[in-house]
């Protein structure tokens, strides 16, 4: 009797938390869908705002010499919203970590600023705005649906993963990225399912707008042998010291701009003088905005040595500066011309290095390992995946505790098993 009635026990209590699941993936379910829709039909919106300043901009150059305006149109539009001291992705984070609001004015801010600096020809990404968009749609869904600070945090992540989903067509990566970024060596899997769904359902309304995954073309693919493989560690240090670079840049020059220019109209028109004086000088539009035509280029021609360097330096000015964008095309661009250039000297396929420069840049500025791999899979298919895999792993080691975002934590170390809970360098 005893044994029946445990079984019994059991079996209920089976049933109950099977129940309870059941409950929890439903209300994931609605919410997954809510954001998709909405966050992917913005996204969507977005991209083609974004695809349309670019063409302008392509079409008639002088509008490079309105780019300090176009800075004071953006400091202007953060003062009268109330948003100044706004710190874009790293607030997203913050409120992941705590219970910081992320307002739904932070979507109207990032999306004007973006396309003002994408019109003008600052260098930058627009990543940064689709995290800020999602984030600040899932946390204003959910003040109206009543969600508890934990729950929010997840409908923060969810939003992240569906607007990066609906910008760049990589749904896999884009699903894991909002649950890695946050925390380095700790993965938030209680936002799996949201996560996982909304980027699919974002990626399809892409789809519907005719938006194009990003992928490319890496044709033959040497076996990777001794020889290779000693090459492809070569390839990883030099993308791992790139990232360092980047982050040190970015934040050094931030704070440059901060101790000499206290006014942020006066910071923000020094840099985009500064702006205007580099690329008139240079002579050439590659380096304005994302430089997604250079990137494209770079899987099929060697870049020169300093292409790199000059997409670090202007992208370093004009985030520093106050104009509004992404870090993270940049950080592909830098990648991705920087392997070119160093396949000539390695004797490697020159896509094959641009490929694993970019997602080698990428993984060691974010600290994203999983995420990079399946971005990896999704940008060039599984013929170069040893090649990225190894590239990773050592662009995520050497490229120590640097990051993009100040507010990223290093939770538990790269180096042991050892938990440190400590912030990002910067």
């Amino acid at each position: 009797m005893n044994q029946i009635y445990l079984m019994n026990k059991k079996i209920k209590f089976t049933f109950a938390s099977f129940i309870h699941s059941a409950r929890i993936l439903v209300k994931w379910l609605f919410c997954s869908v809510i954001m998709g829709l909405l966050v992917g039909i913005v996204g969507a919106l977005f991209y083609w705002a974004i695809y349309a300043v670019t063409n302008y901009r392509q079409g008639h150059p002088y509008v490079l010499f309105l780019l300090p305006v176009g800075g004071l149109m953006i400091i202007a539009l953060y003062h009268l919203l109330h948003s100044l001291k706004n710190s874009g992705t790293n607030l997203v984070l913050k409120a992941i970590q705590s219970n910081e609001e992320v307002p739904i004015k932070v979507s109207l801010l990032i999306i004007v600023s973006t396309l003002i600096t994408h019109l003008c020809g600052g260098s930058a990404g627009r990543e940064g705005a689709a995290l800020q968009i999602g984030g600040s749609f899932g946390n204003h869904i959910a003040k109206k649906l009543n969600f508890d600070s934990r729950d929010t945090k997840i409908l923060i992540m969810c939003g992240m993963s569906a607007c990066f989903s609906a910008l760049f067509g990589t749904p896999m990566a884009a699903a894991i990225f909002s649950m890695e970024v946050v925390s380095v060596g700790l993965m938030h899997y209680a936002a799996l399912v949201p996560c996982v769904l909304a980027s699919l359902i974002a990626y399809g309304v892409a789809g519907f707008f005719d938006i194009p995954p990003t992928a490319f073309s890496i044709g033959a693919v040497p076996g990777l042998g001794l020889v290779t493989g000693f090459k492809s560690i070569i390839l990883a240090a030099c993308l791992a010291a790139a990232s360092i670079l980047f982050c040190i840049s970015l934040h050094k020059n931030e704070e440059l701009f901060g101790k000499y220019f206290k006014n942020p109209y006066i910071k923000i028109f020094v840099s985009g003088l500064l702006l205007v004086a580099i690329n008139f000088l240079l002579g050439t539009t590659d380096y304005m905005g994302a430089g997604s035509n250079v990137i494209a280029r770079s899987f099929t021609q060697s870049e020169a040595w300093y292409v790199f360097l000059l997409k670090l330096l202007l992208t370093s000015i004009t985030l520093s500066g106050g104009f509004k964008g992404g870090e993270i095309v940049p950080s592909l661009f830098i990648g991705a011309t920087l392997g070119s250039f160093l396949s000539s000297i390695l004797g490697l396929p020159t896509a094959l290095c641009a490929a694993c420069g970019m997602i080698g840049v990428f993984c060691g500025v974010t600290n994203c390992p999983i995420t990079s791999l399946l971005m990896a899979i999704e940008m060039f298919g599984t013929d170069a995946i040893h090649y990225c895999i190894m590239v990773i792993a050592i662009s995520y080691l050497l490229s120590g505790y640097y990051s993009l975002y100040s507010s990223q934590k290093i939770v538990y170390s790269k180096y042991e098993p050892r938990y440190i809970n400590r912030n990002a360098k910067h």
